[in-house]
């Protein structure tokens, strides 16, 4: 007789913003345009930034204890832990080994998982298969980005979007009936070049060249990347409800990925899903990229809009091009 699949359950969630704030009319000074020109095309009013001193692990770290404490669950008690970021402390070690120290956790696994905008769900998506397997009993799984080192700040239609800030959870085996019902996770690499950082690995070391031609800084194709992502939230949302036997009807609450307002409502027109019903706090924070589903999350479980018994969707689509939902009965 096969054994009943063992779901994942998120039993605790944090997040860390930076104190600074960004806002439009700050930007709007810098390059000579409205603050209203850059919400009405983005959505954002304003966003958090990093100081020169901090880096992805002190967000990291923050968010991690935050959620720890919200389970009332020790650090001694994590198995395994998983960082999802697109610019870590260093090239290496990982992040989520310096995390791991300074939670002053001992002899457990930590990797990196690089996804963008996606990380968050694809971590996730990992994390699952060991609760699945019982291969791992509590998993803390991390999203952080520090958007506001990643981009070229003469360049307006980057450094608009992209912000600082670090969102966690703990993973434990649910009750059956809940937790993680359905994952779907993809990528099609021949969208590579619609969002990058050119410099900075093998293909491109850095050099004195390199850093005055802001190549280490991300370079983006914005039509193509909304053409593709309102499309592909809608349909990798509905293959994940499927795979559910959720109807969408029966859903509570969907949350995007937080990187633009109008991906996000163009999607769920695709989708014909009421706009009511999804989380968007991108206006606050702007995008933060691999932290952007889990600070969005623990906003809205602070706010009651998930109680127990409730279906939400985590959704996102990401550099790479990757993308990626889940659908979770939360309790």
């Amino acid at each position: 007789m096969s054994r009943e699949r063992v779901n994942a359950a998120i039993v605790g969630v944090g997040g860390c913003l930076p104190e600074k704030v960004l806002t439009n009319e700050e930007l709007a000074q810098m390059f000579s345009v409205d603050a209203e020109w850059i919400e009405q095309r983005t959505g954002i009013k304003e966003r958090r930034t990093a100081d020169a001193s901090q880096a992805a692990s002190d967000l990291g770290v923050v968010a991690a204890e935050r959620a720890l404490a919200q389970a009332g669950i020790s650090a001694s008690e994590v198995d395994l832990i998983i960082v999802a970021t697109t610019l870590g402390d260093m090239q290496t070690p990982s992040t989520a080994c310096i995390i791991q120290e300074r939670l002053g956790i001992k002899n457990v696994p930590a990797f990196d998982l690089s996804a963008a905008c996606t990380g968050f769900v694809y971590a996730l998506t990992v994390g699952a298969q060991f609760i699945a397997n019982e291969f791992y009993r509590t998993i803390l799984v991390i999203g952080v980005d520090l958007g506001s080192k990643m981009v070229n700040w003469s360049d307006r239609d980057t450094c608009i979007l992209f912000a600082d800030g670090a969102g966690a959870v703990l993973l434990r085996p649910a009750k059956p009936g809940y937790g993680f019902l359905a994952m779907q996770i993809g990528a099609d690499g021949s969208g590579s070049r619609s969002l990058q950082i050119p410099a900075g690995g093998s293909r491109m070391p850095v050099t004195p060249e390199i850093i005055e031609a802001k190549l280490n800084k991300v370079c983006m194709n914005g039509f193509r990347i909304f053409s593709f992502a309102m499309k592909k939230i809608a349909e990798v949302t509905e293959q994940a409800l499927t795979a559910a036997g959720i109807r969408k009807e029966d859903v509570n609450l969907i949350i995007p990925s937080q990187a633009n307002l109008r991906i996000i409502e163009a999607s769920m027109r695709l989708l014909e899903f009421p706009m009511e019903k999804v989380m968007v706090n991108l206006d606050k924070y702007g995008n933060m990229s691999a932290a952007s589903i889990p600070i969005a999350l623990g906003e809205a479980v602070a706010d009651g809009r998930i109680k127990p018994g409730d279906v939400i969707v985590l959704t996102g689509v990401g550099a790479g091009t990757t993308w990626g939902s889940i659908v979770i009965r939360w309790g």
